[in-house]
């Protein structure tokens, strides 16, 4: 598949991206701020937090980690908007992932903001982020590693990994639930949500077909793909939720997408038929690993694959999110009966073709 490459909407963001700078806060356009909110020890660098002026204050969407950096960050952008972190009046939160939900139970004990999310995430917020539960979640991933054939040695670092970011955030209950087609109460604004799940169960987007704009979070992205992976959180089938949730929003009239990362860009629908055409290059790649190593585990499965990088050079925690991104797409081949799988420690799969 040739690569398609989308047109940035300011060019100095995308210069920033690709320097590996942090790019400038941003007036976008009348009552509507860019904030850059850095992320620690992260390729990513930042999360960009959006900040929508209303009658007296700002709503913001997403918020970035939990730490003092960032909570800098976010507080010296609103003051280049004119604002303080006390004139935070919600904070709408696309999903429950550290860099994104981490800071929004700070800025609500600053502000009084309220915190919006959708049913499906704050349904796995104790699991994932409270220390009576979080155990538990360790141990359905551990044995979720060892179906998948991790080898043994490898096995508790790979089931623990990401609890090296559970203190980026600070553990809030939702004050509003969020469903698909709600309209946000935010005077001035036609802010609708769209639950858009796949990167997590209950991701949201958020559209303004007055201002004719996507607010992507993470499901749409300008160069990467979002992780879509199987883990003890996720539905059975999550690379499905997650297409057909492209599918829904290449529909939307709008002109410019503004992601949660890298830069805003003019493509939406252009970038979501690029993106649907790489996960079905990649099922079309471990379909052929499966007829060519009949019997074959995931973890095996994941190492034979085409990555940004080679296998032996990728950190434990993203070889955990190739390993669970790779049984996403076994679990989308498995639903079309394509391939099958026996279940046992390791399961196994098997080409139907």
């Amino acid at each position: 598949m040739s690569k398609f490459v989308v047109t940035a909407a300011n060019e100095a963001q995308r210069t920033a991206w690709l320097d590996g700078t942090l790019p400038a806060v941003e007036k976008v356009r009348p009552g509507l701020w860019s904030i850059p909110v850095p992320i620690p020890i992260n390729p990513l660098r930042y999360v960009l937090v959006y900040a929508l002026e209303l009658p007296g204050g700002v709503a913001i969407i997403d918020a970035g980690w939990n730490t003092d950096e960032a909570y800098d960050a976010l507080v010296a952008g609103l003051a280049v908007a004119g604002y303080a972190i006390t004139d935070v009046k919600a904070v709408l939160v696309t999903h429950i992932h550290a860099d994104h939900y981490g800071l929004a139970g700070r800025v609500r004990e600053a502000s009084g903001a309220w915190i919006a999310l959708h049913p499906a995430d704050a349904r796995l917020l104790s699991d994932r982020y409270d220390d009576e539960y979080v155990e538990s979640l360790v141990e359905k991933e551990k044995a979720l590693l060892v179906r998948s054939g991790v080898p043994v040695e490898t096995l508790a670092e790979l089931a623990g990994a990401s609890m090296m970011i559970r203190h980026m955030v600070m553990m809030a209950r939702p004050d509003r639930l969020v469903e698909d087609g709600d309209r946000l109460d935010l005077p001035g604004w036609d802010l609708r949500a769209l639950w858009t799940p796949g990167h997590s169960p209950g991701h949201l987007c958020f559209v303004s077909d007055e201002r004719k704009v996507l607010f992507s979070g993470d499901h749409v992205l300008a160069k990467i793909t979002p992780i879509v992976a199987v883990h003890p959180q996720s539905g059975p089938n999550p690379l499905a939720d997650y297409l057909d949730a492209l599918l829904a929003v290449r529909k939307l009239d709008v002109e410019e997408v503004l992601p949660a990362h890298e830069y805003r860009f003019l493509e939406l629908a252009e970038r979501v038929d690029y993106v649907i055409g790489h996960h079905e290059e990649r099922l079309a790649e471990i379909e052929g690993v499966v007829a060519a190593h009949d019997g074959i585990t995931c973890w095996d499965i994941a190492t034979r694959l085409t990555w940004s990088r080679p296998w032996e050079t990728i950190q434990p925690f993203m070889r955990r999110a190739a390993n669970n991104e790779t049984l996403a797409h076994l679990a989308w081949l498995e639903a079309r009966g394509r391939v099958s799988c026996v279940l046992g420690e390791p399961d196994t799969w098997h080409s139907t073709q």
